[in-house]
């Protein structure tokens, strides 16, 4: 089969397409035909190796998982002899970060527990999109936010995967929210439902003077004292990823913080696809729908890597393996 190697860390332009070994599944396995897939953080650090800190998941020296991808969905053709509620041909889709990753490829296997069935309304792509951007937007509204009526919100990085479904999740709430991000990201963070927008190359957000119940951060890149300060008394704020450093800051300052000023602090321990049938449930009622860049092949999975880390993707970036989509 046909995937995309990755052999040393660098930049995108070291990933190769490759043909290489089908994989079998175990017993507790399903082989998945892969019709799409899309790019996440983690196939980023996989690539260029940074930050540093990720080698102790994917390897000291090279890559330990030789093929990226996190995000998957496609059809299954083959399933592991104690595999009970899945079958042969059945469409699904999930996350794969607990159990190899490897989606960048013509097939791979993934655990029965860690796909759903993908609803018959829902496109591969669409499916794509929607596993780890979503939980982390999930997790980070209910599960950590508690979120409720009648409160504002603020979304700093709202262009990408997790901002996009998470102001869609939010809306459901029926709260007001804000998304920060870029110039060019504006009009689409419009278009899915924000109330105001913020384009950070203009302005400062935690020095606006205005304040929030919850912030949602998916970047990371200030001091916890900055997000604290635009907090309304009382708020949270709660990051599912970004600069390390400012993840270390915020988990050693955020018990001193919540003390004192009486602002919560929490930082997201994903739970790859806990929400999946919750996400089927908000899709199937149009609550939900995703924002996606590409399609890209599977031969143009560089160029894609690349977009995204240059952050100039709206949503999540999509790469097409089959083209039944």
């Amino acid at each position: 089969m046909k995937a995309i190697v990755c052999s040393r860390y660098g930049s995108p332009d070291l990933l190769e397409l490759k043909e290489v070994e089908k994989p079998t599944p175990k017993d507790d396995e399903v082989l998945v035909e892969v019709h799409a897939a899309s790019v996440n953080d983690y196939d980023w650090a996989m690539v260029t190796g940074k930050p540093r800190i990720y080698r102790l998941m994917f390897g000291l020296l090279k890559p330990k998982f030789g093929i990226l991808g996190v995000d998957v969905a496609g059809r299954v053709a083959a399933i592991g002899a104690s595999v009970k509620d899945v079958r042969i041909g059945d469409e699904v889709y999930g996350d794969l970060s607990e159990c190899g990753f490897g989606a960048f490829a013509e097939f791979v296997c993934a655990r029965e527990r860690d796909v759903a069935q993908k609803p018959a309304g829902m496109s591969f792509a669409q499916a794509a999109a929607i596993p780890h951007a979503a939980m982390l937007a999930v997790q980070g509204l209910i599960d950590e936010g508690q979120i409720r009526a009648g409160q504002k919100i603020l979304i700093n990085g709202a262009g990408g995967g997790v901002g996009t479904f998470g102001v869609q999740i939010a809306k459901q709430f029926a709260v007001e929210v804000t998304g920060v991000d870029s110039t060019e990201k504006l009009e689409t963070m419009l278009s899915v439902g924000f109330d105001h927008v913020v384009d950070y190359t203009q302005e400062d957000f935690t020095r606006s003077g205005e304040c929030y119940d919850l912030i949602l951060d998916t970047k990371t890149n200030r001091s916890p004292f900055d997000y604290a300060r635009a907090l309304s008394p009382g708020g949270t704020y709660v990051t599912v990823g970004g600069a390390l450093p400012r993840l270390l800051q915020a988990l050693l300052l955020g018990p001193w913080i919540s003390r004192m000023r009486g602002k919560k602090i929490r930082i997201v321990a994903l739970k790859p696809n806990k929400d999946l049938d919750y996400a089927n449930e908000l899709f199937e009622a149009g609550t939900i729908k995703p924002v996606t860049d590409g399609p890209y092949a599977l031969d143009e999975a560089p160029e894609a890597l690349r977009v995204f880390g240059e952050a100039k993707h709206e949503g999540k970036v999509i790469i097409v393996v089959a083209q039944e989509v």
